[in-house]
């Protein structure tokens, strides 16, 4: 073999190309087919393993979009008007910060550390006032004397005992004068 057809020998393996013996045309080098253990395919199996079509840009950007949101009804527009906004301390030095959406009026953004909600108020047979998150399963409960942010996805409180400056002036009070137990009997005279 000369040089000149060493090079070519070279240049064609690199690409994938071989030549056969005894021949100068290249042809392309078949692929090593890897035998697989798996059993092969039925026809109805083959039928339904189809190839996902390829996303095109516009398709990319239509999921990427967020959905329009609900509108609120008057119930929902007049539990926002009582939401807390700003930053709170919550217990073991952690807090939350709580925003109205300029963008969706009725709507909230919450951030506890890495973490952000976009939430929107629910109507409560409690009477409490409810935020939810429905995509990632958060629920902002705020009470008159503090608040938490639970998961209902994890099932567990993220945070709780969050105060804005009215809840810690109602805690102070609750602890100076205690609501009656629930359970408690009310004293009331004797019929006989």
């Amino acid at each position: 073999m000369t040089l000149s057809s060493t090079c070519k020998v070279l240049v064609l393996a690199s690409a994938g190309w071989a030549l056969t013996a005894g021949a100068n045309t290249p042809q392309p080098a078949k692929p090593k087919v890897q035998q697989s253990a798996a059993k092969p395919q039925t026809a109805q199996a083959a039928r339904v393993a189809k190839v996902a079509p390829v996303a095109t840009a516009g398709a990319v950007a239509a999921a990427a979009a967020p959905k329009p949101l609900e509108p609120l009804g008057d119930a929902e527009l007049a539990i926002a008007t009582n939401v807390y906004v700003g930053v709170m301390p919550c217990e073991l030095g952690q807090s939350v910060e709580v925003q109205a959406d300029p963008a969706a009026p009725g709507h909230f953004h919450l951030r506890l550390k890495q973490e952000r909600f976009h939430l929107r108020p629910v109507v409560s047979s409690t009477g409490a006032v409810r935020l939810e998150d429905p995509a990632k399963g958060a629920v902002w409960i705020q009470l008159a004397n503090k608040s938490m942010l639970m998961s209902q996805k994890l099932g567990r409180r993220l945070v709780d005992e969050c105060m804005g400056p009215v809840q810690q002036a109602m805690a102070e009070q609750l602890k100076r004068n205690p609501a009656p137990h629930l359970l408690d009997v009310a004293q009331s005279p004797r019929l006989n």
